[in-house]
């Protein structure tokens, strides 16, 4: 019989700004609970995605997360420093939004 409640996991991942974010944790029920409670002590953005959890609760500690997944993670990272007021040097947060024409974006429609 499959279980109706799959163990809640949690991982976290280590971004120094310079190199790929890092997995640091790791764990399922009472331990992905206690990294989340970690996290919300500390003010760590939490961002809840089970199918990306899934991906990454694969590598092992201290491994760098794949190739594939660097746009995804960024765009987390970039909302997680926006929530915490962070930008990255010479982000001016207060500029006026950039409108693109999409008629130049080279695509053949």
């Amino acid at each position: 019989m499959k279980n109706a409640n799959p163990p809640r996991q949690a991982i976290a991942l280590k971004y120094d700004g310079q190199q790929a974010p890092t997995l640091t944790a790791k764990g399922d029920d009472a331990l992905a609970e206690a990294i989340l409670k970690l996290a919300r002590e500390n003010e760590v953005p939490i961002y809840e995605n089970a199918e990306l959890v899934k991906l990454l609760a694969r590598m092992e500690l201290g491994d760098s997360i794949p190739e594939e997944l660097y746009r995804t993670i960024a765009e987390i990272i970039a909302f997680a420093w926006t929530l915490k007021g962070k930008f990255p040097v010479g982000y001016d947060p207060h500029a006026a939004p950039v409108e693109r024409d999409v008629t130049e974006r080279g695509d053949d429609y």
